[in-house]
């Protein structure tokens, strides 16, 4: 068995005294692992490193065998996006949730997602934006995506600013006025069909409490699971810039 493909690199194990167990996302093949022999090697660790972006043959006597990589490097993110805490986090939380899908199936449109987000992480905003995009669509890749074009009341497609925590489904403002304490905040940069506005802390706070709950519940909670500490840590981090930035200048 053999093939060629692009794959993300989402983790690295030690194997003995000088292989590694790469997993790799790619983009035919899905979330795939393989032994690399000489992967702990100087020549071979900057690559093997979570975000870049590799060519990968997979061999292997039979289909269902763990079989070896032959690794070389097309895009080396990770000095980059390992450079600073939003990165080390952000990288490390996207890894996490692309491990949720099952092993060797192809998602083709998780992986083109992913490599767009990593190759505009270097904002923390743009990044936190792609991060919030990246669990929306793992919800709908796994199953669970949330209904967000039209009012679960009314069937309105306009004014949509709530969305039901119990149903997944937005709600219009109309419609969701009396509620309104008990619904979610839907931030206007995942309104459909909305114009581009300017991005506020409290947009990124409710995509990420919107995104937050229906991971959780639908899919962490089920399998014995809760949130990476890693998002933690990203969301963490963006709050730390936001008040940093919003510090007077000296």
């Amino acid at each position: 068995m053999e093939w060629t493909d692009e794959g993300i690199v989402l983790g690295v194990r030690r194997h003995g005294e000088s292989s590694a167990i790469v997993e790799l996302l790619t983009r035919q093949h899905g979330r795939h692992l393989g032994l690399v022999r000489g992967g702990a090697s100087s020549r071979l660790r900057p690559l093997l490193q979570p975000g870049n972006s590799v060519s990968a043959v997979w061999r292997a006597r039979l289909d269902e065998h763990l079989g070896t990589y032959a690794i070389e490097g097309l895009k080396l993110r990770a000095a980059t996006l390992l450079g600073s805490s939003h990165g080390v986090y952000g990288v490390t939380h996207l890894a996490s949730v692309a491990r949720l899908l099952p092993e060797r199936d192809p998602h083709e449109d998780i992986f083109a997602l992913l490599e767009h987000s990593l190759d505009d992480f270097d904002d923390i905003g743009s990044a936190a934006v792609h991060v919030i995009h990246f669990e929306l669509a793992m919800l709908s890749e796994l199953g669970f995506g949330l209904a967000l074009d039209n009012c679960a009341v009314t069937g309105e497609t306009t004014d949509l600013i709530y969305v039901s925590p119990k149903s997944g489904g937005a709600v219009s403002r109309g419609a969701g006025e009396p509620w309104r304490d008990r619904l979610l905040r839907l931030p206007p940069f995942l309104r459909h069909g909305e114009a581009a506005s300017e991005l506020t802390d409290e947009d990124l706070q409710d995509g990420f409490r919107l995104t937050g709950l229906f991971l959780l519940r639908h899919v962490l909670e089920p399998r014995g699971q809760v949130h990476s500490d890693a998002r933690s840590g990203f969301i963490n981090a963006l709050t730390r810039q936001q008040a940093k930035a919003a510090l007077p200048a000296p």
